[in-house]
């Protein structure tokens, strides 16, 4: 009897905490669409591209927050990089509240370094610094955001804010995500909210 009680606790999927897993699938690879219903204005009407989604947390950069341009020469001056005299500005995005000076390049998977975490076919995440030397050498990704700071979430916590209605969920697309007007996004965005996942 206790190894049929225990096949079934196994199946149910119950964690040893007596937490059940979370039921919905991945959201890597999509877009978390922030409604009125998140009060957190470090996140109103922001889009988020999820990087990661698991039993270990989420981990996301938001995509429609532009900050600043500033030289490529400057951006690259601390990790000791050469860049040519007019290689131009790259556009800073804020990518989230935690780690805000840590950066980070969302970018089309055509390009890979060390570090580079390609989510699918058609994004790719690298924190390497030498990503923004290829950009302004006119060697990098085809298209690409720069960011600043991510958003994170621990395990389950991001499953709770969806069902809460929190965030929407809406497919990402290269045009969408690299578009240059940052309202357009959120508003597109909310037009693509997928209802069932």
């Amino acid at each position: 009897m206790p190894a049929l009680l225990l096949a079934v606790i196994l199946a149910l999927g119950t964690t040893a905490h007596g937490q059940e897993p979370p039921t919905r699938r991945s959201l890597a690879g999509r877009l978390l669409v922030a409604t009125d219903v998140l009060r957190d204005p470090r996140f109103a009407r922001t889009v988020i591209y999820v990087v990661r989604h698991n039993a270990d947390g989420a981990f996301g950069v938001v995509v429609n927050w532009p900050l600043t341009d500033v030289p490529y020469a400057r951006a690259l001056r601390p990790f000791g990089l050469e860049v040519p005299a007019e290689s131009g500005d790259v556009r800073v995005h804020y990518g989230g509240p935690v780690e805000e000076r840590r950066g980070f390049v969302l970018h089309t998977p055509d390009w890979k370094g060390e570090g580079t975490t390609v989510v699918d076919d058609h994004f790719a995440l690298t924190e390497d610094p030498k990503v923004l030397q290829a950009m302004a050498n006119g060697a990098g990704p085809r298209r690409a955001l720069f960011m600043l700071g991510y958003a994170g979430w621990a395990p389950g916590q991001l499953d709770v804010e969806m069902k809460t209605g929190a965030w929407g969920v809406a497919p990402a697309d290269e045009r969408l995500v690299f578009d240059e007007d940052p309202k357009q996004k959120w508003i597109e965005a909310m037009a693509r909210r997928i209802l069932d996942l």
